[in-house]
């Protein structure tokens, strides 16, 4: 190793000069550049376009129209394509001038008229194409078109309006099917791309980026938000990756006008590949249930009966006969985890418990009166929901306890009746609610079933768990009211 022996000069800029011979020469540019972060492209969509773009159809639906019905449509043949290019419905106004006579009965004959417009993409090369269940439900006809314009009748396997997913069928082989990626691995603020038919434009392309996940608009899908342009006809069709693989369906707009306004929705493709599975092997799907009315939990109610923070699906009413009823679960349990995956967002469990194959023996974990448990439950299929039934009639009632009065509240014992028509052990009635309780949202005909924590089945134990309440702190009610439990927050006066 050289050493270099500098001595003192009065000069600085000998000094300065002796420095830069005896180290390695960087330009100014050199160092600018070594500090500035690397630059990034806009990226190119072309060669994506010519990748994917082959895989993505258009889908137009008929409808059979009587013809009698068509007549007396006012306006013109302009405004006539207008509304069936676009799939508006058609007003359906008598002519006076071309009513049929009376005693003269007209044939009623059905025509084919344009429905509406829609996008969808290849899935697999033998003809499956996956595409929105609002673009062909009530389709008489579905017509494919691809992009070297050979057109297809196609075949209406399955559509799933819950998740608003369809799968239609063409008869052709060798077709270029779509790559399907990883939604796990998509990121917020990544490039991607759509290619659909808006407005019946076929092959148009727009991208922007993927501004949200996990949003929620739906019961059973966590949607994809992004900022392409999405409009009416883009229905169906791909959203894509910077590596050309499709990670959702464009499905839906946020819209104040009807049209794009920057806000667009895209169902995962992991969700969607998933329903289109079921479908193309038994025409359906099959989603669990177990039988629950749930809601949020707020950050007061959270805080205040010792959850920690506000997270988890708070139970209001249990389906008399259903697996929750089974398993134990009641009004007022706030269920944390399923099947060991905590619930984060109440929006969680329908997902989860839909996603599970009816059957399935799983666990749920409940928060209840302070501490959790785990139970046991069977999944079953999802069904019709079943209307609320009446409760009891109102009967004598005995006399009123007024030990709550301190927080407003003035209860009663329950009627057997009324226990036995919604399934109770125990609980008081409310007859009366005011100041603190009326601001809670108390209300004459609530049913108390548990208070900070503490079950409540008589006047005698409300009695004893006001009297231990601290009246300087938040007192948490569980209630039942009509079918449905919730918590309320009666919070101390200032």
């Amino acid at each position: 190793m050289t050493v270099l022996k500098i001595k003192p000069v009065r000069n600085l800029f000998v000094a300065l000069a002796m420095a830069t011979t005896a180290l390695v020469a960087v330009s100014p540019l050199q160092v600018a550049h070594a500090q500035a972060p690397a630059a990034r492209a806009l990226p190119d969509f072309t060669d994506l376009v010519d990748q994917v773009g082959p895989s993505v159809v258009n889908i137009r639906t008929m409808e059979k129209i009587s013809q009698r019905s068509m007549q007396g449509m006012p306006g013109d043949e302009d405004m006539l394509e207008f509304f069936r290019r676009f799939g508006i419905p058609m007003p359906n106004v008598p002519n006076q001038r071309q009513a049929p006579r009376q005693n003269r009965p007209q044939p009623q004959q059905e025509e084919e008229h344009p429905r509406g417009v829609g996008s969808g993409f290849i899935l697999t090369a033998d003809g499956f194409i996956m595409t929105n269940a609002h673009v062909v439900d009530g389709a008489d006809e579905v017509i494919v078109t691809l992009t070297d314009k050979r057109e297809f009748k196609a075949k209406i396997i399955g559509t799933d309006k819950r998740s608003d997913v369809a799968v239609v069928k063409i008869e052709a082989s060798g077709l270029p099917a779509v790559k399907v990626g990883d939604v796990g691995k998509l990121r917020v603020g990544e490039w991607v791309m759509a290619i659909g038919s808006p407005f019946g434009l076929e092959n148009s392309v727009t991208a922007g980026i993927v501004s949200a996940k996990q949003r929620d608009t739906g019961d059973y899908l966590p949607f994809i938000q992004t900022d392409v342009a999405i409009n009416p006809g883009n229905s169906g069709g791909p959203l894509i990756n910077m590596r050309g693989e499709v990670v959702g369906i464009n499905s839906q707009i946020y819209s104040r006008s009807g049209g794009y306004m920057g806000i667009a929705f895209a169902i995962p493709i992991d969700e969607a590949v998933r329903v289109s599975d079921q479908l193309r092997s038994i025409g359906r799907v099959s989603r669990g249930r177990i039988g629950v009315v749930i809601e949020p939990v707020s950050k007061d109610v959270a805080e205040s009966i010792g959850l920690g923070k506000a997270a988890g699906a708070l139970v209001r009413s249990v389906e008399a006969s259903s697996p929750a009823e089974k398993a134990g679960i009641e009004g007022g349990d706030i269920i944390t985890r399923f099947d060991g995956k905590a619930i984060d967002k109440s929006s969680d469990l329908p997902r989860m418990v839909g996603a599970t194959k009816p059957g399935t023996k799983s666990t749920v974990t409940v928060f209840r009166r302070g501490s959790t448990k785990d139970l046991g439950i069977t999944i079953a299929e999802i069904e019709a929901d079943k209307p609320a039934t009446k409760t009891a009639a109102r009967e004598d009632r005995p006399k009123a306890s007024t030990a709550g009065q301190a927080v407003g509240l003035t209860v009663s014992e329950l009627a057997d009746a009324q226990k036995k028509e919604l399934k109770l052990k125990g609980g008081v009635r409310v007859d009366a609610a005011v100041d603190a309780a009326a601001r809670a949202g108390l209300r004459e005909g609530d049913i108390i079933l548990a208070l900070a924590n503490t079950d409540v089945t008589s006047v005698k134990e409300f009695e004893a768990a006001i009297g231990k309440h601290d009246k300087t702190k938040p007192l948490p009610v569980l209630i039942r009211r009509g079918e449905l439990a919730q918590y309320v927050i009666i919070k101390p006066a200032r």
